[in-house]
């Protein structure tokens, strides 16, 4: 009799024992995003006359039983085989460019028995996977470490940038940022990184004169951008290893200054016309409201209809009456904004804090640095994807093409985004037990 009432426990503990040590929070709040999700996109298209909105959760589907396998997979064995992941990273860019499909300006995708997928999406796993075992055998304390992950970081980089996808190399480099910082770089050499950029869109901007200073046809000097590089110098100085004769800083001086000089010529002949648009109707959305600046326009005034409470669900009439283009994929927040209110967006938002809160605890927990390390690629990934995605529906960033994860309509960022959960789970599943909190 007791052998009987034994024998049920046994079973139970049978089949759980692999996925003993997974965070369970962590696994079934993207779960429930990605359904409510699916709810969003249904309330979007209800008055389409093509839905795909339960692709979304079919999607969701694969990627939660692709998450849980990879749980059960010890992660470690991808460190062994991280220069062939970062191959074949590199070979699926590569197919895009020669036989891949365009859309809106972009070749992006691959047709693969009639279904379109963009390996840019994926190839975000890829760089996460690499970078994590090359950290993990050498940290970033030291500028040649630094050097190399940013040499393995250029080729996938370039080749998404070549397609055009701004959106995806834009995250490559909040991935980068993210796990340098977390394998101890020097914050100053952060940026110090970044600084080029900032130095690229200071540099064309004429205050506190009318004009920037032009020296030739085709090379102007901006004061904001001239004191920007003079404070980057002073970061140089202060934190690079190369003080004799002021290397350092005449070194971050300069590629700050080359950096604002290539940012104005990629302006003027680099950049798309629908590029230069997103960046610039950020500034002045009203100054094309019907053009460029109407996704902005739209989405500002259908959060802000939704007020408090919002007009309840498959309520709102502009999202109902599809007043706000591209909903059910980058601007599905605006959705929740509308008819959920300020309450609703709050829960959302609420929901994906514990998600990046629980990423940064399996990060802390793991059991060795490259499992540390592909929890923090992880969050970078989720991190700087939701900021953007819900600043740009707020007028608070630009309109970049950045889905929301777990939310927007995209069977290959869903994916992504479960394959990227899944490597989490396995780090949380094979670390030593720990104690919640």
């Amino acid at each position: 009799m007791l052998l009987k009432s034994s024998l049920p426990k046994i079973r139970w503990q049978y089949w759980v024992k692999p996925w003993q040590q997974v965070d369970w929070i962590l696994f079934c709040l993207p779960v429930a995003v990605s359904m409510f999700g699916g709810l969003m996109i249904l309330s979007t298209e209800l008055k389409q006359p093509v839905t795909d909105w339960w692709w979304h959760w079919l999607v969701a589907i694969i990627g939660s039983i692709m998450a849980l396998l990879l749980a059960r997979y010890h992660y470690e064995n991808l460190m062994r085989f991280h220069w062939i992941t970062y191959a074949l990273t590199n070979f699926s860019l590569i197919i895009v460019m020669i036989a891949g499909t365009s859309a809106k300006g972009a070749q992006r995708w691959i047709s693969i028995f009639g279904f379109n997928v963009q390996p840019s999406e994926f190839a975000k796993i890829g760089l996460i996977i690499t970078l994590a075992a090359l950290l993990h055998r050498r940290t970033a304390s030291t500028l040649e470490s630094v050097f190399r992950v940013l040499a393995i970081t250029a080729i996938p980089w370039g080749l998404i940038f070549l397609q055009p996808d701004l959106a995806t190399s834009l995250v490559f480099g909040a991935i980068v940022l993210g796990m340098l910082y977390w394998a101890n770089a020097n914050p100053g050499w952060l940026i110090l990184l970044i600084s080029p950029v900032m130095s690229a869109i200071l540099f064309s901007i004429s205050w506190p004169l009318s004009e920037p200073i032009k020296l030739l046809k085709e090379l102007s000097f901006s004061p904001l951008g001239l004191a920007w590089a003079g404070a980057m110098g002073i970061v140089g100085w202060q934190t690079l290893p190369w003080r004799r004769f002021y290397i350092g800083a005449i070194t971050s001086w300069a590629l700050n200054m080359l950096g604002g000089e290539l940012g104005v010529f990629a302006w003027n002949h680099v950049l798309k016309e629908y590029q230069k648009d997103r960046l610039s109707v950020f500034i002045n959305p009203e100054h094309d409201p019907l053009g460029a600046g109407y996704h902005l326009i739209q989405s500002r005034i259908a959060i802000g209809a939704g007020e408090i409470w919002g007009w309840g669900l498959f309520k709102g009439p502009m999202t109902q009456l599809n007043f706000v283009p591209e909903q059910h994929t980058d601007f599905i927040f605006s959705a929740v904004g509308e008819e959920f209110g300020f309450v609703g967006c709050l829960i959302v938002l609420f929901f994906f804090c514990l998600i990046c809160f629980r990423l940064l605890h399996v990060a802390e927990t793991a059991k060795d640095n490259f499992g540390s390390l592909l929890a923090i690629g992880v969050l970078s990934m989720i991190v700087f994807q939701l900021i953007v995605n819900v600043g740009m529906t707020v007028g608070l960033a630009p309109v970049a093409g950045i889905p929301l994860p777990w939310m927007s309509y995209g069977r290959s960022a869903m994916l992504t985004n479960f394959i990227a959960l899944g490597i989490v789970e396995s780090v949380a599943n094979f670390r030593q037990r720990q104690k919640y909190y």
